[in-house]
């Protein structure tokens, strides 16, 4: 999320809250595309992580980029967090460690996915190669310990970083040295967001093996294809992992939003300060908790999207679903990420059929592979199947789902090419994670230190 809101709208009962999130349903030729990818910045010469502040620090290459884009700034302490195009298309934004992230524009078709990113990278690059930067594809940070990662000046991650070791081991890891790619969808009406809530938790897991990219941690393999999702697997499970009641036939908007209300609260923003409110959940916050502890402490709109989005679900409901189970990774990803789940769901055979192949998977089906799979990729096993054939059914769905879309770009091929690095994963039968241990045991010679050449932008 590019800036935390700080609408005022009163907020009185409990259908208000399931209100907001049922507002987000739109007929399908109104469905968009929104994706959001992250990246390590590293200096080029020594690989050493950035910090903020210096002439050559996250803080002047946000500048820069402000200079080139000419967006406008997201401040925190009067300090430059962000950026954000004028016209709410896009937003730049700081993970806690320096991770650089773009959140994209809602777009229609995967080619403006494609060259949205590639303009992305071409004007960071026009910025950070005179600074000595550039950034790295990956799902885990591969070298720095949590102690050489640098913080950024962001209230919200001061309040997360104090309140993470109380409620999980790898909490501080997920915040500081983990990167994903991630796609934004929408639904029609609540029996449409239900199946493909369903469907895309089910998948997650294939997903997180699919894109399985971080293998390294502290400059030698930690025996893992996927650390990141290792690291989800224990990171605040009050407010992360694959939600239960979301399998039920009659799972719906007020489902999620009475679950939400009891996942503790990290924060409020009054008058462009945050407070600390990891004390309290929102349903007591609803019930006046905070009434004389916090100035205007009842709770408004903007309370209600911003504790929305410190929710951490696989697969998370805001006015749309979000798709949160992929490492980050090369540049092709970027496009293949949102092109797999595009595919899927946004076509009604493919959503079919997708649909007829998961709704046998219990919710304990689901959680063991999703268990498995950060050290086994796609070696893991659903029941009797290897999740190597699953992945080829699934794609083979969605390939047919973009094909049905025909969404052409100027040269007319259609958007089904953008999964094709996927294809390879599965045709070869290794993961990227699996070729850099592979590689760092060969040719690079027990080093580190080519990562950063091979899997950097």
């Amino acid at each position: 999320m590019a800036r935390d809101t700080t609408d005022t709208s009163p907020l009185e009962n409990f259908d208000e809250l399931v209100a907001y999130l049922a507002a987000g349903c739109k007929p399908k030729d109104q469905w968009r595309i929104g994706t959001e990818h992250e990246k390590f910045p590293f200096y080029y010469d020594g690989n050493a992580p950035v910090p903020y502040a210096g002439e050559r620090g996250i803080k002047a290459l946000l500048e820069g980029m402000q200079r080139v884009l000419g967006w406008e700034p997201i401040l925190d302490a009067d300090q430059i967090i962000g950026l954000v195009e004028p016209t709410g298309q896009g937003a730049i934004s700081l993970e806690p460690g320096g991770q650089f992230e773009l959140s994209g524009a809602a777009l229609e078709t995967i080619h403006q996915t494609c060259r949205e990113g590639n303009a992305h990278l071409a004007q960071l690059r026009e910025i950070a190669e005179p600074l000595g930067i550039r950034f790295l594809g990956l799902g885990g940070s591969p070298k720095w310990t949590l102690a050489e990662t640098p913080r950024m000046p962001k209230s919200r991650y001061d309040i997360m970083t104090a309140y993470m070791p109380k409620v999980g081991t790898h909490g501080l890891d997920m915040m500081y040295r983990t990167c994903t790619i991630q796609v934004n969808l929408d639904f029609a009406d609540e029996a449409d967001m239900r199946r493909k809530m369903q469907v895309s938790l089910r998948l997650q897991p294939l997903a997180t093996a699919l894109f399985a990219n971080s293998p390294f941690t502290e400059g030698r393999p930690n025996g893992l294809q996927s650390w990141r999702g290792e690291i989800w697997r224990d990171t605040d499970n009050q407010r992360s992992g694959l939600l239960e009641f979301c399998f039920s036939p009659q799972f719906g908007f007020a489902d999620y939003a009475d679950w939400a209300l009891d996942v503790p609260m990290y924060f409020l923003i009054r008058n462009g300060r945050y407070y600390d409110c990891t004390h309290v959940t929102f349903r007591q916050f609803m019930d006046g908790a905070l009434r004389d502890s916090v100035p205007d402490g009842m709770p408004t709109m903007g309370d209600w999207a911003n504790h929305l989005s410190t929710l951490f679900p696989d697969v998370r409901l805001k006015r749309f679903l979000e798709m949160r189970g992929a490492d980050g990774g090369p540049w092709r990803r970027i496009c293949a990420l949102p092109a797999f789940w595009v595919g899927l769901l946004y076509d009604d055979e493919a959503l079919d059929a997708a649909d007829t192949l998961t709704a046998g998977w219990s919710y304990a089906d689901v959680h063991a592979m999703r268990d498995a799979v950060p050290a086994k990729g796609l070696d893991a096993t659903l029941g009797n199947a290897g999740l190597r054939d699953v992945a080829r059914e699934v794609l083979t769905i969605s390939r047919l789902g973009l094909k049905n879309r025909g969404r052409k770009n100027r040269e007319d091929f259609d958007e089904t090419h953008f999964i094709a690095p996927l294809e390879e994963i599965v045709a070869r039968g290794t993961t990227s994670a699996q070729e850099m241990v592979t590689a760092f045991h060969t040719r690079w010679g027990g080093s580190i230190e080519p990562v950063f050449l091979e899997y950097a932008y």
